[in-house]
């Protein structure tokens, strides 16, 4: 019976802090609201008729400006999870 209870024992954890820290998380909100800044300015646009065309569409802003902070955002995102503290 002793032999069934040391087997069933979880083996000690190397860590037993939090794998994230504050400072992963507050990157971790930082990048998610970059990739939504880039988002919402890359939306809208168009015209209200289909036969009338409109030259914003192709503006400095939706074309390069908000893709550069997608990917920005997504780059943040991912350091913001690698990140780990000095110690």
């Amino acid at each position: 019976m002793d032999q069934k209870q040391q087997n069933n024992t979880p083996a000690p954890q190397e860590n037993p802090k939090m794998p994230l820290t504050h400072k992963n998380y507050r990157l971790l909100l930082i990048g998610f609201l970059v990739v939504l800044v880039g988002l919402l300015l890359m939306g809208g646009g168009g015209s209200s008729s289909p036969e009338e065309f409109n030259e914003a569409m192709f503006s400095f802003r939706r074309i390069t400006l908000a893709p550069i902070l997608v990917v920005g955002g997504f780059v943040i995102e991912i350091v913001a999870i690698l990140w780990r503290p000095k110690q």
